[in-house]
């Protein structure tokens, strides 16, 4: 070996290989036509080879016949390998056209993938992987909107509660959904929201009458066969009104009763935690308050004031024992049936105005509390106004645990009343806090 091998660079161990491998074929080579000459040339039998004296001879005058067949095979071996690198052509070709129709059929299915079925703790129901998806788009539709897929929104705790999750899917496809608001709110407390149903339709009441027509709607009961009663104690709107005057455990349980409580709220200032509306809005330019939101709004009272000063409020509302998503839009006006929970359906910096009277207190969680004092702050516009209307807590809570979790938000006070929850006269170590807090500009 020269000088020159010494001095080029290691080759890698794979290269090494493959020369050895090539060196073996030339070597098999050798030795097959030094083989094929031995026996072509030889004497003393039909082979060409003196089996008993082991020495081959040669005739000069086969040594043309021999170059001739060495020619032949040659010419075979290389017709040979012309047809293996055509086939291994064809081979390729048709892996291709393979994988493109595999990709081209799955684009065209109705899609769900392993990767939502794995989610769950046994292969889904049918119902369930459409509910969840992903569903392949048309194609020319991926350029703008930066995916080939669109995933059905559905909350990831559904994954949880499996069986109570098909069971809700149970339905006849195109047909009426099931009668179970009671069941449905259990799964969205539970993280399960939004609801995962897409393919039933809801029962019509029986005799429907038409709303009131606005605005004696804001102020009217509206008939009892507006809605089916199926899921509430009460059995008509005169039942729900008067449940307020009877003691008992309800949710909102005088707010139903549109002349008595309900048609004073927000007019007058009672007391340093009771702000009025008109006050409030005074703070403001003339007709910069024009959309907003109340979170856990009952009844939708909060939004007929606002509605009356031609501001648009949209209602949060859970029908605990009670239609209340249904009785707010018979006044008019715009229900949305979420829990507390949830991330608020609104752009961010949009808004006027957030209220939320009583909802918001020491029962949430204080993480969960957090999540949603800054889902507030993104949803307002900078200026926008959020009206805190009696947040309830212990006193020894007020300064330890939700001063600060307001100061991390970072609103501006515009006003900050707290004071003790009166029950019958005596004072007890219970607060209350009313504020009106302001997203800064920049």
């Amino acid at each position: 070996m020269g000088s020159k091998d010494y001095d080029s660079p290691k080759k890698p161990p794979h290269q090494h290989a493959t020369i050895k491998s090539k060196i073996k074929i030339l070597i098999l080579l050798v030795l097959t036509n030094s083989f094929s000459v031995f026996l072509f040339s030889g004497s003393g039998t039909s082979f060409g080879v003196n089996i008993w004296r082991c020495t081959p001879s040669m005739h000069v005058w086969d040594s043309e016949k021999l170059v001739l067949e060495l020619n032949n095979t040659r010419a075979r071996l290389s017709d040979s390998q012309a047809q293996l690198s055509a086939l291994h052509s064809q081979l390729s070709i048709g892996n291709s056209l393979l994988e493109t129709l595999i990709a081209e059929t799955s684009r065209l299915a109705p899609a769900t993938n392993n990767k939502t079925s794995d989610m769950w703790a046994r292969e889904p129901s049918e119902e369930l992987k459409f509910a969840m998806g992903p569903h392949k788009l048309p194609f020319g539709f991926t350029a703008n909107l930066g995916s080939d897929e669109l995933y059905p929104a559905m909350g990831h705790a559904c994954q949880n509660f499996q069986d109570e999750v098909e069971q809700f899917l149970n339905y006849t496809i195109g047909g009426e959904c099931p009668s179970d608001e009671v069941f449905a709110q259990r799964l969205m407390l539970k993280g399960c929201e939004p609801l995962p149903r897409r393919r039933c339709k809801p029962r019509a009441p029986a005799g429907y009458v038409e709303p009131h027509p606005y605005p004696k709607s804001l102020w009217s009961i509206p008939p009892d066969t507006s809605i089916t009663w199926d899921a509430y104690t009460c059995k008509n709107y005169s039942c729900l009104v008067n449940r307020g005057k009877h003691s008992g455990s309800y949710d909102c349980k005088d707010c139903f009763n549109l002349f008595y409580r309900e048609k004073k709220r927000w007019m007058h200032e009672h007391s340093e935690l009771d702000y009025a509306m008109d006050g409030v809005l005074s703070l403001m330019s003339k007709g910069t308050i024009r959309i907003g939101l109340d979170i856990g709004g009952g009844s939708g009272t909060f939004a007929a004031r606002m509605s009356e000063r031609n501001i648009t409020i949209v209602t949060t509302s859970m029908n605990f024992d009670g239609p209340f998503n249904s009785f707010i839009a018979s006044r008019g006006l715009i229900p949305m049936h979420m829990s507390l929970a949830h991330r608020l359906p609104f752009f961010d910096n949009t808004l006027d105005i957030v209220h939320s009277m009583h909802v918001l207190s020491n029962w949430i969680p204080d993480m969960m509390l957090e999540f949603t004092l800054f889902d507030i702050y993104r949803v307002l516009r900078p200026g926008g106004l959020f009206w805190l209307d009696r947040f309830f807590c212990i006193g020894t809570q007020l300064n330890s645990t939700y001063v600060p979790i307001f100061e991390r938000i970072g609103f501006n006070r515009i006003r900050w009343n707290a004071g003790r929850k009166l029950d019958r006269g005596i004072e007890r170590n219970e607060w209350y806090l009313s504020a009106l807090l302001q997203k800064p500009m920049s």
